[in-house]
């Protein structure tokens, strides 16, 4: 039963396509994201949410990670990282972060 089902919905996912996407960020302005907080667009609408993040010493950078609806997936797209109730900017970028 459990396999009818997968292919149901690996059937669903290839003709529907996927809803959100994780990607990877850097900040723009100032401060850490967090597991949990919510990444918004412009008009701070909800589209998505932080998996992970940290300051990255490397790179001299705070990054992080998180799920979001898939038009804000692409490379250099502005999204906003809800931190405190004030939108924090931030944009897309390739993965992985370091390229050693």
């Amino acid at each position: 039963m459990k396999r009818i089902l997968l292919k149901e919905y690996n059937l669903k996912l290839k003709t529907e396509g996927v809803s959100r996407k994780l990607v990877g960020f850097e900040m723009i302005d100032r401060g850490i994201p967090r597991h949990y907080y919510e990444i918004c667009d412009a008009d701070g609408n909800k589209i998505g949410e932080v998996t992970s993040g940290t300051m990255a010493p490397s790179l001299q950078k705070n990054v992080g990670m998180g799920y979001v609806k898939t038009a804000f997936s692409k490379v250099d797209t502005e999204i906003y990282v809800k931190i405190r109730e004030k939108l924090i900017k931030a944009k897309v970028v390739k993965l992985p972060f370091y390229k050693g």
